[in-house]
């Protein structure tokens, strides 16, 4: 499976393209994604000089939200250009308190071709932001990770690099609630194990964590296994391992962790557990998602467990 829509909902707000002709009417009520179309990318348009005009519209000091959708069709930019014209713009957009950066389905390009680049930069430029996302893994990169606002942090990948995941471990984000990170296929750049995960997982960095996603994993059985005995669980209210191979040897664990008990809710969603299983947990923990139960590919003495997102 892959991703096949565009936002219509971002933080509870309609998100509704930008166009320079009818410019920046209501960003109270809207959030407005900038993005170019096939036929613009044709044409020579850029996101650049479309976040050029979106700058200058006599509204824009009064948005709160951007999102920028598709870029490239055809994987030879990144996304180094959006990043420097946030932070060329940061004395205009004073009241952002949220970006997404990578809006874009598979029809406009596969999640593992979106060229990402270092994104620090804009958290540095806009410290009172808020909420971070980033989709797209490919040169991806924070650097030194520090940000005494930033309450979510949401990194969406086919296949998240390592330096991500040292990046991440080694943050200072004092206030950050919610973190999630699509962790991806090894096929598509994920090559981390589960020890390099051993300090997101205690929790230590994160102090007013609240929610812990590690999803679309294929190491998802051994996240299950170390989350559930970690001390986070005591801060958190969500913990969401969804969109991975998950099985019934991470659904033991998860079953007999006595920390997992007091958690407000469980995403399991799309997994590989069986119907006993899945009986059982959803017998001891009445907020739990399991929909989208999957079934192996069996070949021979082989069996294959497929994530959710990887091309």
């Amino acid at each position: 499976m892959t991703v096949s829509s565009n936002l219509d909902i971002f933080l509870n707000k309609k998100v509704v393209d930008y166009s320079k002709d009818e410019g920046i009417q209501n960003p109270g009520e809207f959030v407005y994604r900038i993005r170019i179309s096939y036929d613009d990318f044709e044409d020579g348009v850029s996101i650049e000089s479309l976040t050029d005009d979106f700058a200058k519209d006599p509204n824009a000091g009064e948005v709160k939200e951007i999102i920028f959708g598709a870029f490239d069709f055809e994987s030879s930019n990144s996304t180094e250009g959006i990043v420097n014209k946030l932070v060329e713009y940061k004395g205009v957009f004073k009241n952002l308190k949220a970006v997404f950066i990578g809006d874009i389905t598979y029809e406009e390009n596969e999640i593992s071709w979106i060229n990402q680049s270092n994104v620090g930069p804009v958290l540095d430029a806009y410290p009172d932001l808020e909420h971070f996302q980033v989709r797209g893994g490919n040169d991806l990169s924070f650097g030194k990770l520090e940000h005494t606002n930033l309450r979510t942090l949401i990194i969406e990948t086919g296949g998240l690099p390592p330096n991500v995941v040292e990046e991440v471990s080694a943050a200072h984000l004092p206030n950050l609630q919610k973190l999630e990170m699509w962790l991806g296929s090894d096929n598509y750049g994920f090559n981390s194990t589960i020890g390099d995960f051993a300090v997101i997982i205690s929790g230590k960095s994160f102090p007013s964590l609240n929610h812990l996603g590690l999803m679309n994993s294929e190491i998802q059985n051994e996240i299950a296994i170390e989350v559930a005995k970690s001390p986070v669980l005591a801060q958190l209210d969500v913990l969401d391992m969804s969109m991975g191979n998950m099985d019934d040897k991470g659904g033991e664990a998860i079953l007999n962790s006595e920390g997992m008990k007091h958690l407000k809710y469980i995403n399991l969603r799309h997994h590989y557990l069986s119907d006993q299983m899945m009986s059982k947990l959803s017998a001891r923990f009445p907020a739990i998602n399991l929909d989208d139960q999957e079934e192996a590919d069996d070949d021979g003495d082989e069996s294959y467990r497929y994530i959710e997102v990887s091309e």
